[in-house]
């Protein structure tokens, strides 16, 4: 099975400002992504979607290849992540005439995942019958039982109200919380629909403290301090 990995990384992110190539225990957050993709002897290549020529050569320097830059119409804040999966499997086509049996999507988020979780993800792909696998983690709240929405009239209730009387966590459904740590895809599902839960899709559990998503400064912080006590 040949199998690319992809990180797409943006220029432009709002809520920390030039988080993809801050440093992180002593490398550029990008760099621990593309280090992860490089250890799995399963794929044959790490390819960087960016938009920034400044990522582009921090990916480089780290052994990614950047063979394009993004459009930027792709790397707003409002773009769909989904839609620079379909271009950049687009420009495979186009450039190379093929595409990967599976592309893998490492995003550049999640510095403290194991390469042991995408081979954990290309396992599950590689026993058929999923157009994706995504990776999850314990729910911290529950829509069932500890998670409420406002209504009109200025009072809150349940996101999902229970079909009847709910008083412990072990009553409800078990949910999870999406994580960032990896995604593995059929190349063709992503580019003839719009989203991961129009097809099929498996789930690989990764423990809390490997599923940090850095998205704000007390995120950074967080895997900070996470990292240093590993």
């Amino acid at each position: 099975m040949k199998v690319a990995a992809f990180i797409f990384a943006r220029g432009g992110s709002k809520g920390l400002p030039g988080k993809n190539i801050r440093p992180l225990g002593g490398k550029p957050l990008i760099a621990w992504s593309i280090e992860h993709a490089l250890a799995v002897s399963r794929i044959a290549r790490v390819i960087v979607s960016t938009d920034s020529h400044e990522i582009a050569a921090v990916a480089r320097a780290h052994g990614a290849e950047v063979p394009f830059i993004r459009p930027e119409e792709l790397a707003r804040d409002d773009s769909s992540e989904w839609q620079a999966w379909q271009h950049a499997l687009s420009y495979l086509l186009e450039e190379e005439g093929i595409l990967p049996d599976a592309m893998v999507s490492v995003p550049a988020t999640a510095p403290l995942r194991s390469p042991l979780d995408i081979e954990n993800c290309l396992d599950v792909y590689e026993k058929g019958g999923a157009d994706m696998v995504i990776t999850v983690t314990d729910a911290h709240r529950s829509p069932y039982f500890n998670m409420v929405k406002a209504n009109a009239d200025g009072t809150v209730g349940l996101v999902i109200p229970p079909q009847s009387a709910v008083t412990r966590r072990q009553d409800v459904p078990t949910v999870f919380d999406m994580t960032t740590v990896a995604y593995v895809a059929r190349p063709e599902f992503v580019l003839t629909h719009n989203g991961t839960f129009e097809g099929r899709v498996r789930h690989v559990h990764v423990p809390v403290e490997r599923a940090v998503d850095i998205d704000t400064l007390l995120d950074f912080r967080i895997a900070e301090c996470l990292l240093s006590l590993r």
